[in-house]
């Protein structure tokens, strides 16, 4: 079965594209991204969504959050600790 799609347009004002020296292209490819990672790090998506919101596979997504400097996972320090504690009692 195949996924029904949608387009979802707004309105952007040209001066907005000078000001970032970006075509229109590279605007619409930096805002998936962009929004691809707020939903990501808000666990309304899962990585596999987010991925395919900005156009990427999942491994080529972790590779654009990691050029970008952006965490994949993103643990608190108590939430590391714990994590840890738990792998040295296994």
């Amino acid at each position: 079965m195949q996924e029904q799609v949608i387009n979802v347009s707004f309105p952007v004002n040209a001066s907005i594209l000078l000001a970032l020296k970006e075509s229109k292209d590279e605007f619409i490819r930096d805002m998936l991204f962009s929004t691809a990672l707020l939903f990501y790090r808000k666990g309304k998506l899962s990585l596999g969504k987010a991925a395919e919101l900005a156009g990427y596979d999942k491994l080529g997504f972790i590779d654009k959050l990691r050029r970008e400097g952006e965490p994949i996972f993103d643990y608190s320090a108590d939430e590391v600790d714990e994590i840890f504690a738990d792998a040295a009692n296994l």
